[in-house]
């Protein structure tokens, strides 16, 4: 919102109601009393409404500045008009193909020392979180992920290199990034730290170390 002097207009606006300047904030009494610290004009001083607590200031133009502070109620209310409750409240989980579920359940199971469940011929991978990854079967309709389907964060991806290595881990590297990945594949050139692997479908996983 731009506020610019204009020498063509009158001293105050002679319709205020149509321009409404709402300021949402934390603390509505508190802001009041800041306001009122430092002389305003109160149209409507701070007063208790439907949807929360309202007052309305006028400016040296006569304008309306209002200060807003939205309940609990309004919140809600308008979250259950925003779309079907249920997806507010299920706890959604995420899947990927693979071309051969035993391979896949070897590798998730042995090499990242996941807790892996099988049942109706897919995987539940357990990740710490109470998150479950769905891994489904596809045969040779499996295309491999072209982009990063899961991120380990890591304390040490050295470490972590190193052991994945010496588990018959082969980490990618990719055309352009050559000058910022070391030797053992850990991406250096900015950002976190970051290495990225396949698992035996071709999905791209990485370790990641953030700061």
């Amino acid at each position: 919102m731009l506020v610019e002097r204009r020498d063509d207009v009158t001293d105050t606006n002679p319709e205020p109601g149509r321009f409404i300047v709402n300021f949402h904030v934390d603390d509505a009494r508190a802001t009041a009393a800041h306001l009122d610290g430092m002389g305003v004009t109160w149209l409507s001083p701070v007063e208790q409404r439907r949807d929360g607590l309202f007052g309305t200031v006028l400016d040296p133009d006569g304008n309306y500045v209002q200060i807003i502070e939205l309940n609990a109620a309004y919140h809600e209310r308008r979250a259950a008009e925003s779309g079907p409750a249920m997806f507010r409240t299920t706890k959604a989980f995420s899947g990927f193909s693979v071309n051969d579920v035993p391979k896949a359940q070897e590798f998730y199971t042995n090499i990242l020392g996941l807790r892996v469940s099988e049942e109706y011929g897919m995987l539940t991978l357990h990740i710490a979180g109470n998150r479950d990854i769905i891994v489904y079967p596809k045969g040779d309709e499996h295309v491999p992920a072209e982009f990063t389907i899961l991120n380990f964060p890591v304390d040490d991806i050295d470490k972590a290199v190193d052991e994945l290595s010496a588990l018959g881990v082969t980490f990618l590297r990719y055309p352009g990034r050559e000058d910022g990945t070391d030797e053992k594949g850990i991406w250096r050139g900015g950002g976190p730290l970051i290495a990225w692997f396949n698992d035996p479908a071709g999905n791209i996983l990485s370790v990641i170390q953030e700061d």
